[in-house]
């Protein structure tokens, strides 16, 4: 017990812990891409197996069978293609997803609530856990911004695809005339690199803030002012925390942030590529939006980036956006080619 005690106490043990974890994380992760593989490549056979019979015998009576077994290949494979898309540098990381409300006032607030909720339904949906690392709310209602951690397996290879401005169109409950109303919503997504990453970032660079927490949470929220805010002024990056015990904890939150914002922007070749991990997504209003989801007159949800379409806005607004994530997978895909 005291030679284990000693251990852990040496400088190196818990980087050898952290290592071995994400080593043990790797292999889970090929494994099961392996036995996905196995998987459909067993439903191929089968399906060639009963087609071969079926011609043989001249034995209609196994289509059924083949076409059941057809579908679950088709989207086994699809689920198989998906994940070799998801090979992106920082793609298997977990995600740090932050939203803003934009033009359109407290029905923009509303709609971030409205995106907050999706964002979090899929997590849950996913097994993924999520914790709000900063949160401001509307003044009348809803959200006026809000900070998301994602954590689980290939969490910002999914989420990538949602950075960028989310536009609503529906009949406002906030408008006694019943009109409608188009509002906007801005999302940036980025990796919460797990290694610890070389960047240069001084002192004189930063321009911290310190703010009362708010929102639901722990006994300390409202009472010190613990929040942080850190401005990287070469940048104009902005990073917040609120969520933890202590203003040191929550300025440790937000350097981890603003560091791997900043390693990411390092790697980027394009000033496009770099404003989009930057989070200058574009001007939160009219013209500059991704997906519209449209409830009046009509319903849907349209990707102005991969033209994926989905006319349940309800089922889409309750966390099922992983056809518009796949569409996006794909897109990406077939651009770098």
């Amino acid at each position: 017990m005291a030679e284990l005690e000693a251990d852990m106490e040496a400088p190196d043990f818990w980087n050898d812990v952290e290592h071995s974890n994400e080593v043990m994380k790797t292999v889970k992760s090929l494994k099961d891409i392996l036995a996905a593989f196995d998987k459909v490549s067993n439903e191929y056979e089968e399906i060639d197996t009963l087609i071969e019979m079926a011609d043989e015998e001249n034995d209609d009576s196994l289509l059924p069978e083949i076409e059941e077994i057809m579908n679950q290949f088709k989207e086994d494979f699809e689920i198989l293609r998906i994940q070799t898309l998801l090979s992106g540098e920082f793609d298997k990381d977990n995600a740090i997803v932050t939203l803003h409300a934009g033009a359109g006032g407290t029905e923009s607030c509303d709609w971030t609530g409205m995106l907050m909720r999706m964002y979090t339904r899929w997590a849950e949906k996913k097994g993924f856990s999520t914790e709000i690392l900063d949160y401001l709310e509307g003044e009348e209602a809803g959200v006026k911004s809000v900070t998301i951690q994602i954590n689980g397996e290939n969490a910002y290879g999914y989420l990538k695809s949602e950075k960028g401005v989310h536009r609503l169109v529906r009949i406002s409950p906030f408008n006694a005339a019943g009109k409608r109303q188009t509002s906007f919503s801005s999302c940036d997504v980025m990796p919460d690199i797990e290694e610890d990453v070389s960047v240069d970032i001084r002192d004189e660079d930063l321009r911290i803030d310190t703010y009362r927490s708010s929102g639901a949470g722990g006994q300390h929220i409202n009472k010190t002012s613990s929040a942080i805010r850190i401005t990287h002024l070469p940048t104009g990056i902005v990073v917040q925390c609120q969520n933890q015990r202590s203003q040191h904890q929550n300025k440790d939150k937000a350097m981890k942030m603003l560091a791997s914002k900043l390693y990411v922007l390092k790697q980027q070749e394009n000033q496009e590529r770099l404003d989009d991990i930057r989070g200058d997504v574009s001007e939160n209003g009219f013209g500059s939006q991704i997906r519209s989801y449209v409830m009046q007159p009509y319903t849907m949800v349209k990707d102005h980036r991969t033209g994926m379409e989905v006319s349940n806005v309800n089922g889409v607004l309750d966390g099922n956006i992983e056809p518009f994530m796949n569409a996006y997978l794909k897109w990406i895909s077939l651009n770098k080619e």
